[in-house]
């Protein structure tokens, strides 16, 4: 099978491919800022959360839901910088997963990716990185809404954790768009070969 990509671009293929899939991993999944209310874990993405509570009516009290599940509305999420995060990293998202996947088919396909467009697609994953990077950057602004201080002890604030930590998620979603505006953008510009002249 005849491929478009150098070395180094196989290489940029595999990373591209990977930091794509940390950050969409990252991003998808509810566990960027952990803490507890009730005495029971609660997690929370940029659209989704992880244990809520719930009014329970047969007892006529409060109870936690243990279960994750996204906000029922856009408009459901506890704040405007959320929003705006969950939109920004969603594209940024999208962004690196298609360079990935096309990075990809450059190893199967042969002409597909020429030295030009191998600069076009690292230039693509540094506006992905930069997006992801804003939304991680945007998401502490949030953490004043009142389900955060819920669940933070009620000393939470912007960028102040209060009885809450970072989870793992956020720093998959994070490092993947690092590793994509830093190795991946370098990496491209060496992974195309150099197009054949044909003599006409």
């Amino acid at each position: 099978m005849a491929s478009s990509l150098t070395c180094a671009g196989v290489l940029w293929a595999l990373l591209s491919f990977l930091c794509a899939a940390a950050s969409c991993v990252g991003f998808f999944m509810p566990y960027w800022l952990l803490g507890s209310q009730m005495d029971k874990p609660v997690s929370f993405g940029t659209f989704r959360r992880c244990s809520y509570p719930v009014r329970d009516e047969e007892r006529q009290a409060t109870v936690m839901l243990e279960q994750c599940g996204r906000y029922a509305t856009f408009q459901g999420i506890p704040s405007l910088e959320w929003r705006i995060c969950t939109v920004v990293t969603g594209v940024g998202c999208g962004l690196l997963l298609l360079v990935g996947l096309t990075a990809l088919m450059g190893c199967c396909v042969s002409d597909l990716i020429s030295r030009t467009i191998g600069r076009v697609a690292g230039g693509i994953q540094f506006v992905g990185g930069l997006l992801i990077g804003s939304g991680c950057a945007l998401y502490p602004l949030g953490w004043d809404s009142e389900e955060v201080r819920q669940t933070c002890s009620n000393s939470s604030d912007q960028f102040v954790l209060g009885g809450c930590e970072i989870g793992w998620a956020y720093y998959c979603t994070g490092s993947g768009a690092v590793a994509a505006m830093l190795v991946c953008t370098w990496l491209a510009c060496f992974a195309g070969k150099k197009q054949k002249q044909y003599p006409y």
